[in-house]
């Protein structure tokens, strides 16, 4: 998708349809929308419609209006951005979305948007309308043999303010608007068309496609795990006739510092079918999805590269299917870690933490100074937060900090939950040192317990993504299906981390 720039009025520029966000002002006597940029003829328009009752400002409501006076743009879509106070980034990068699958649903292949006027930050508006524009024109249809293309070719942003400012904006927006798309991509994939082997083929041709010396990559197989001992993560791989795959990823930027070295550890499981623990049938088949993790790992560190940060960041993703066959762990059987610590399998459908403590352990190795791991990991942390909000825990107060002010920026929703060492008593085991499954009761909150184990006193984030990892059904700005979620946030969070 091409972006253009464009700083003549609104009134001159020459396009099929020209967005025009509008926001509710909360003016009880007036059931009205105002533009939230625009000049005479686009107040106009808007006032004629809301006189009408026909605008008012409520979020994604869409409304075209053909042939405005005073206008070169054949048509205005004027899209509610809901209440004034509480306009943002965030409902900005929405709203860019919700216009374009409008059009896109129309068939509009080219158009506009006038860039709202966000207290003085244009070009935080403008980023986050070009991150909008490209999350809403991904389709999950990829295999539809009746496909057909809709996606859009060319949006025209007509901006205002610092020329040089806007155009990085807008380049900033791309890059992390196709890294969340190329996440997408990955975990969109069904699981024949995404083995571990195939995961690692796409990461290395993503990182041979940028062609930067900052950026490079290594995979391993079956060999490398038995090398570094990882006998966790080999447990969940030895029940598969598909070999696992070890993917590093390395972003060094010249003069950045020794420390600190971000590590990024994500869990690949390609397919998970809970192995020996077999999962019921129904909806089985979303379990493709279970590499999101690992995804959003190797899409942050894709934009991480390209937006250049002057601090080094270490991407491993451990991939594998879990599957139930002759070779398979069992329940009951006993693991050792690459750490040294035996873990007793009590369910072998907890297997993305077995994974995970072999990578978070492996990253620590290689002189991680800083980790975070992101995983589909349990259906515990959906219990208590829903398909909202992805759940955070952390063994560092100020990483959290951080952390949460690069959320806010980044626009995504995550809570952070519990750990203290009360919960270690729900993965005590009587044979190994720990076990992989603490039982019902705060399972979201003993698997965090689990993996830190592995970590010990390296600071340290967990994202438990399994609830927003993939949307349950369309919205306004974004499509059914993978989300891509963790890209931004972790991207911002490594762009604002401190150097010294």
């Amino acid at each position: 998708m091409n972006i253009k720039l464009s700083f003549d009025p609104a009134s001159q520029l020459d396009t099929d349809v020209l967005i025009v966000p509008v926001l509710d002002h909360g003016e009880k006597d007036k059931n009205e929308g105002r533009p939230a940029a625009g000049d005479d003829a686009i107040r106009n328009a808007a006032k004629e419609l809301a006189a009408a009752n026909e605008i008012t400002g409520k979020s994604y409501e869409t409304v075209l209006f053909h042939h405005p006076q005073g206008m070169k743009a054949r048509r205005l879509l004027f899209v509610g951005g809901g209440q004034a106070k509480n306009f943002t980034t965030s409902e900005v990068r929405k709203l860019a979305g919700a216009a374009v699958r409008f059009l896109k649903s129309k068939n509009f292949k080219r158009f506009a948007i006038l860039v709202p006027e966000l207290a003085g930050d244009a070009a935080g508006a403008v980023r986050a309308i070009v991150e909008g524009a490209f999350v809403a024109n991904f389709d999950p249809d990829t295999y539809k043999s009746d496909r057909k293309d809709q996606s859009v070719e060319e949006i025209t942003i007509v901006a205002s303010g610092a020329p040089d400012q806007i155009e990085r904006a807008v380049e900033e927006g791309r890059i992390v608007g196709e890294s969340q798309n190329f996440t997408r991509e990955l975990v969109n994939e069904p699981g024949n068309k995404m083995t571990p082997t195939m995961m690692a083929h796409r990461a290395r041709r993503m990182v041979e496609g940028l062609g930067m010396p900052e950026l490079t990559i290594e995979t391993y197989g079956a060999e490398k795990l038995h090398e570094l001992k990882m006998g966790a993560f080999w447990s969940v791989a030895q029940g598969s006739d598909e070999p696992p795959a070890l993917i590093v990823a390395r972003y060094e930027p010249k003069g950045a510092p020794e420390k600190p070295l971000i590590g990024l550890v994500g869990k690949g499981i390609t397919f998970d079918t809970g192995g020996i623990s077999i999962k019921p049938s129904d909806g089985m088949e979303k379990m493709k999805y279970d590499m999101a993790g690992g995804a959003a790992m190797l899409g942050a560190i894709r934009a991480i590269a390209l937006l250049k940060p002057k601090v080094r960041v270490l991407a491993i993703v451990c991939a594998s299917e879990n599957m139930p066959s002759g070779k398979a762990q069992k329940p009951g059987d006993v693991q050792i870690a690459m750490s040294g610590k035996s873990i007793e399998i009590i369910n072998t459908d907890a297997e993305g933490r077995l994974v995970l403590a072999d990578g978070l352990h492996y990253a620590r190795q290689l002189g991680a100074t800083h980790l975070i791991d992101a995983a589909t990991l349990t259906g515990a942390c959906v219990v208590a937060l829903g398909y909202i909000n992805a759940g955070v825990f952390t063994n560092d107060d100020s990483m959290w900090e951080g952390f949460h002010a690069a959320l806010k920026r980044a626009g995504e929703k995550m809570w952070r939950l519990p750990i203290d060492q009360d919960y270690q008593e729900l993965i005590k085991s009587n044979i190994a040192d720990i076990k992989n499954s603490g039982g019902r009761w705060g399972g979201a909150v003993s698997a965090a317990m689990f993996l830190k184990e592995f970590v010990e006193e390296t600071p340290w984030m967990h994202l438990d993504i399994a609830g927003t990892a993939w949307e349950e059904e369309s919205k306004a700005w974004i499509a059914k299906g993978p989300s891509g979620i963790a890209v931004r946030s972790i991207v911002e969070f490594v762009r604002s981390f401190p150097t010294v």
